[in-house]
Order: C-alpha cells, then structure tokens, then sequence
C-alpha cells in the first residue's frame, strides 16, 4: 500500500520504522521543519526526520499543509493512505479528502478518553491504571473519529510520561500493521466515538512544571510522573531551579514546602504537602546532573529544614 506518513517526535519513529520492515512503500515522510535546539540555538532536526533519513526516505518539512502548492505536491506523490503519528499540525479537508483509504492517526490513549494534545501526561495525572492506543479515521474535529482498534497496556505505578510513551509506541506499531491490513480488505467497521464519554486534554506549559506544595503529595508525584521528561517537575532553591525526576508520596504532616531528612531507602529527603510528604527519589540542581537525592544532600546539608517557596 503507498502510504506518507507524518509524525514528529520520538513516539512516531517506531511505527514509521515498522511500516518500511513490512514493506509498505512508503512515498514520503512529513515533519515539522528544523527548529532552534540547545544553548547554541542550532537548527536541530527531529526524531522522525533522523530516522527517515536513516531509512533513505524523502523527507518532506511545509510550515503548513494549507497552501495549495503544497496540497498539490502531497496529492502528486498519490498515497493510498496517509499514517498520522503525533505530527503537530492540523490536516485540513484538502488533505483528510486525498487518499482513498482517508488518513489513519495514531492517537496514544483510549479513545474518546483523553483526546487532544498531551494524553500520556494526562492519564498519569488522573491516576490511571490503565492507557492505551487508539488507531482512527480522521475527520474535521480534534481525534473525534472512528476506531479501527485499540490496545490497552497497564500504567506501571513507576511509569513516567517518558517510559510509557515508550511503551506505547511499540503497541502502536503493530495495532497499525492490523489495523491498515484489516482496513484496505474492508475487514474492520469503524467504531463511532461514544460523546457522552469524551474527555479532553491541552498542550502543557513549561509554567506547569514548578510545584505548589499546597496540593497534595499524591497529586505532586504524579505530577512529577507526567512532566517527565518535559517539562520537568521542579521546586527553587537559592534562587536556582531543582528539578525533581523520581519522588514518591507518603504519609506526614507538618508546614507546606518545609524540607525533612527522611529514614527510608528509597528517599533521603522529602518536603511536606498540602497532605502528606513528596519524598524525593532523584533530583537535578539547575546546570547539574541528575543524582540520587541522598547523593545531592550530602553536598547540601542546609537544605534540611529549609521552607521551598510554592
């Protein structure tokens, strides 16, 4: 089946890799265009373009799949089928209108639960036992389609947004493989959304990373779960940034935000909550590595006892 596909970031490459293995021909990969990266600003390019370039696939980089010109150069390359995984960019009806058997999104939740921008994160953040992938029929609306399958995975109660993202990539892989199979022999029925269980989620902030010890210990780890890798769970201290990569909650009370040395192997130190203790498993001070965090307080006895604004 001659297939483009779109995608950006990490999540998307193995799909991408596991169409070219099975011999799909794939006429074109569609990306977002370079952008600045790290301290020097450098044009970096992005996952899913490394990989094509790797795999020896055009690559192709619009700043937007409006213009006419570029519809016409999509419509050119004549796909049967254009695979959509985490592109970051709305398809207009010009495009969902191309290819005979329409555009398949990769959509990493159970549908109609989570839809929209950041659904990995939001699953940890809801406390979720389980998550999942969805394989749809895009239309007009915000991952509102129907469902050619899905695959349900359990969220690992040490899962961050980074690992399980992992996770699902691989599922998704092959529920795609499946799901375009069974969709070109006209073997599955799309299933409509169910609206009165539609949930949705935006695109987070970097400002959503800093933490309020007013909320609860619970409410913190899981935050600081689902901002893993990006855009980092962190607290200020000495007027610098310390991000925390791996906490857990437990049981305490005492002054939001005061820091306490803790007697548990897992957590050298904690800080305390709305309810409860963020015990702090792994952290990284501003321009640092990351570390354990018995590791860290060794060099920062002062901390103990500090009161961390938030």
């Amino acid at each position: 089946m001659r297939t483009v596909f779109m995608g950006t970031p990490e999540f998307a490459v193995t799909p991408l890799r596991h169409l070219v293995v099975n011999s799909y021909e794939v006429a074109a990969v569609y990306t977002r265009p370079d952008r600045p990266a790290g301290r020097g600003r450098g044009l970096a390019a992005s996952p899913v373009k490394r990989a094509a370039l790797e795999l020896g696939l055009p690559v192709v980089q619009p700043a937007s799949l409006k213009p006419a010109e570029v519809v016409e150069a999509l419509a050119a390359l004549k796909p049967e089928v254009i695979v959509v995984a985490a592109y970051g960019r709305i398809l207009p009806q010009a495009v969902l209108d191309l290819p005979p058997h329409g555009c398949v999104n990769i959509h990493p939740s159970l549908l109609p639960r989570f839809r929209g921008a950041s659904p990995v994160p939001a699953a940890i953040l809801a406390g979720d036992e389980f998550t999942g992938v969805s394989i749809m029929l895009m239309d007009a609306g915000l991952d509102t389609g129907p469902v050619l399958n899905r695959g349900c995975i359990p969220i690992s109660p040490r899962d961050n947004a980074g690992s399980l993202m992992v996770k699902l990539s691989q599922v998704a892989a092959g529920l795609l493989q499946e799901a375009l199979v069974g969709w070109s022999r006209r073997e599955l029925t799309p299933r409509p959304q169910d609206e009165a269980q539609a949930t949705c989620c935006g695109e987070i902030t970097k400002e959503q990373g800093e933490i309020d010890w007013h909320l609860s210990a619970l409410e913190l780890s899981r935050r600081v779960r689902a901002f893993t890798p990006w855009p980092g769970c962190y607290t200020r201290w000495r007027g610098r940034r310390l991000i925390v990569q791996e906490a857990v909650a437990l049981p305490g009370d005492g002054q939001s935000g005061r820091v306490v040395a803790l007697d548990r192997e897992e957590a050298a130190l904690g800080v305390y909550a709305g309810s409860g203790v963020l015990g702090l498993v792994t952290v990284q001070p501003e321009g640092g590595r990351a570390m354990p965090a018995a590791e860290f307080l060794r060099g920062h006895k002062e901390l103990i006892g500090a009161a961390l604004p938030g």
